[in-house]
Order: structure tokens, then C-alpha cells, then sequence
């Protein structure tokens, strides 16, 4: 603020403008300027000398000529009592700001994190934050490794992390008495399946590929394949293959009431494969199948997308998800596991806790007598080479990086039609 104060050189003239009939203008200016202001009135009345009356008719005069608030002049005030001087000391940051724990360059990676898993939940993120430092030993993730689930969502909404970063048509119900009518029963063992049908959109009334989802129900295991059509001739083949392609015995196999699955070649390949438990959804049981299902949207989709992809790609895409998709997804994306809790009033409810996310890998590893249950030739040193060959960024990125290659190419093919 410059003020004009040449003609404001006693009480009596004070008085004059404080009241508002006194002949003095003055003009705006920065805050350096009134603080000024109020140095020099202070010195020229010698306010600490003075009496009562007249302090209070210099403080409603630093006021109103100001504009600071009561506050700020009191504060101005005592400053030039035990200084001498008037002075802006808002200058700067604070001279022992907060330490910040998360650094720019740990938000940055960690948008990489979520860009490369596909903005997985909380406490998978987590996971895989954890084991980039304690098992893979990156030293760029030791402070993520000990992010708090509730900061981790704080650290996605900063300017930092934001800088950085069809139709489906359901299967039809089929009347065949195939299979049992029940939810399966593993009791805690791997092995049982459970099996849908992802379809990759239609495009002007022609249809698209089809995924085959297989997740299993205690490990979460999870391998998807892609086909061409539905009918038999397509699906029981690569079916057969998914199957085998699990490192543990297949002794269940549980579908909705598609007719893709309910079918007597889909039997007659169980039986071949000696898988017994061969069961199908209940009529208004939504949640008999709900694992594979809840897998459809949060990988399949995730990875996919709902677009229309046509038929004569379904060798290439069902090359991406076997080949590299499914191991991704066992051995390096972590899972959410259950756990049962009773509460006071008897009802059994799910609690999933954060030591109990894990990768499909290490819940079949942590298993009793894991090794037994493998299948003939398969061995956890086997298994171990594919799960320690690269990170779990590295593997998502190949993930990312050979379905962009995917989906490059179909589109050059696709324009050139």
C-alpha cells in the first residue's frame, strides 16, 4: 500500500480520518507497501509511548488506511515493539517444513505400477509393491514396500500421479441332464474348476472371438484360451489343452448351464481327462459361479477390452492369452483370498485381510503337502524358474507391450480389408 500521508502528522488529523472527514487519499498497492505503512506510523506517533486512547485511535487508523485485519495489525504491532521493525516474514516455505516420506519420483512409479497391472484393487497394488523390494530386491520400491492401503489412494490423487498417467451377448440356457445340479466342494483343495464364456462383441450382426475362462476355485489359478466359435469342433480342443496346462490334478469341473460346456463332448473329454466332479450352477444361485464371472470383467475385460474382435484372429489372440496372458496372471498378479469369520450372531461372513493377498503361485505353495498335489513331472523348481525369470512389472509391461503389438496388427489387417 502507498498511502499519501503528508498532511497526517498529528493525533487531531488522525482523528479527522478515522472519523472520515479528513482530506486524505490515498492509492492500493502490495502488501510490502503497508507494512511500510505501518512502520512509519508507528515511529512518527511513537505509539509505545503513548497513552490508552491514543494507541486504540492509532490502531483504528492503521485499519481503516490498510485494510489489514485486527489480527494482522496487533501482530504487526508487537513486532515493532520488540524489533523495531515491520516486516513480512511469509516470504518463504516454512524453515522446518514436514518431511515428506513419498517423493515425487516413488508417486511417479507407482503410476507406472498401476498403468502396467491395470489399476488393480488397493491391497493387490500393495502386494506387488512388496514383493518388487523384499523378493525381486528393487531398491527404487523400498519406501512403496511399506505404503498404507488408505495412502496409496491419497497418493493416486495427486497432481504428481495424474500428470503421469460392445455388446456381450449371454449364453443360452440348455435342458440336458449332464452334470450335477450343485455347488462344488473342493474342501480346501486344488483342482476344481470353474469355467465361462467371455465373447468378444459383435460387429454389424457378425460375431467375434470367444474366450475360455478356467479359474480355480481354492488357488485361483487361472488360464483363458480363445476360440473361434462355441460349437465343438472349436472349443473342445483348446478346452482339452487349458485343462492340462494346470501344474496340479483336475478332479472338479463346474459350469453355469451353457450348452457350450453341458454337452456330451465336453463329458466324454472329462471323463478321458479322469475329471469326476462334473457339476452346473443351480436355477437362481448367482453366486455358484461367481468366481469366474467376477475373473471375466476384472481380467478378461481388463486386458481385452469389450471390442469387437473378428473370428479369423482368434489363432493370434489365443496365442496372447495362453502364452502370455495366463502365466501373467499366475505366477505375478496377486489375488484377494477370503477368509471365514463367524460373527456373534453365528453368520459366517468374508474377511479379506491383507496377509492374505497373494498370487495364485504362492497360494498353491502355501498349501500342506503342496508338492502332492502336483501332477506327474511337475515340480516346484520347475514352477519356480517361471515365477522368478522376470519382476511383476517386467511381466505386466511384456503383458502390455504383446497386446499392443495384438491389437496393432489386427488393426493394420482390419483397414486393409
Amino acid at each position: 500500500m502507498t498511502l499519501q500521508t503528508e498532511r497526517i502528522t498529528t493525533l487531531e488529523e488522525v482523528r479527522a480520518f478515522v472519523e472520515g472527514n479528513g482530506p486524505v487519499d490515498f492509492e492500493l498497492a502490495d502488501r510490502e507497501s503497508a507494512y511500510g505503512f505501518v512502520r512509519r506510523t508507528l515511529a512518527h506517533f511513537g505509539y509505545h509511548a503513548q497513552g490508552r486512547a491514543a494507541k486504540g485511535l492509532l490502531r483504528a487508523y492503521i485499519l481503516k488506511a490498510t485494510g489489514l485485519s485486527r489480527a494482522q495489525a496487533a501482530r504487526l504491532i508487537r513486532q515493532h515493539r520488540e524489533t523495531g521493525e515491520v516486516e513480512d516474514r511469509r516470504r518463504g516455505p516454512p524453515t522446518r517444513p514436514f518431511e515428506r516420506k513419498y517423493t515425487k519420483a516413488d508417486i511417479r512409479l507407482l503410476a507406472e505400477v498401476d498403468r502396467d497391472l491395470g489399476q488393480a484393487s488397493g491391497p493387490a497394488t500393495r502386494k506387488v509393491l512388496r514383493r518388487m523390494f523384499e523378493v525381486f530386491g528393487d531398491p527404487d520400491f523400498e519406501r512403496l514396500a511399506k505404503l498404507s492401503n488408505g495412502h496409496l489412494y491419497n497418493l493416486r490423487k495427486s497432481r504428481t500421479y495424474r500428470a503421469v498417467r460392445t455388446v456381450v451377448e449371454p449364453t443360452r440356457p440348455s435342458r440336458v441332464p449332464i452334470g450335477q445340479r450343485r455347488r462344488p466342494d473342493p474342501q480346501g483343495r486344488p483342482g476344481f474348476l470353474r469355467v465361462d464364456t467371455v465373447h468378444q462383441g459383435d460387429l454389424d450382426g457378425v460375431k467375434g472371438v470367444y474366450h475360455i475362462n478356467l479359474v480355480d476355485e481354492v488357488t485361483q489359478w487361472q488360464h483363458v484360451g480363445t476360440v473361434e466359435g462355441i460349437s465343438e469342433r472349436f472349443l473342445v480342443p483348446v478346452l482339452a489343452g487349458l485343462i492340462e496346462a494346470f501344474p496340479f490334478e483336475v478332479k472338479g469341473f463346474h459350469a453355469d448351464n451353457g450348452s457350450e460346456y453341458v454337452n456330451h463332448r465336453v463329458a466324454d473329454l472329462l471323463n478321458r481327462l479322469h475329471v469326476d466332479d462334473f457339476t452346473k450352477s443351480r436355477a437362481r444361485r448367482s453366486n455358484d459361479n461367481a468366481l469366474v464371472e467376477g475373473k471375466n470383467g476384472s481380467v478378461v475385460r481388463k486386458w481385452l477390452g469389450h471390442g469387437h474382435i473378428p473370428k479369423a484372429f482368434a489363432a493370434e489372440v489365443d496365442a496372447f492369452t495362453q502364452g502370455v496372458l495366463s502365466p501373467y496372471l499366475n505366477f505375478h498378479r496377486p489375488c484377494l483370498f477370503p477368509t471365514l469369520v463367524e460373527d456373534d450372531k453365528g453368520r459366517t461372513k468374508r474377511r479379506y485381510r491383507d496377509r492374505d493377498v497373494a498370487t495364485p503361485y504362492e497360494r498353491l505353495r502355501s498349501l500342506p503337502d503342496a508338492a502332492g498335489w502336483l501332477r506327474p513331472g511337475v515340480t516346484f523348481e520347475q514352477l519356480d524358474e517361471l515365477a522368478f525369470a522376470r519382476t511383476d512389472l517386467e511381466a505386466a509391461r511384456a503383458v502390455n507391450a504383446a497386446r499392443d503389438e495384438l491389437f496393432r496388427q489386427i488393426g493394420e489387417a482390419w483397414a486393409a480389408a
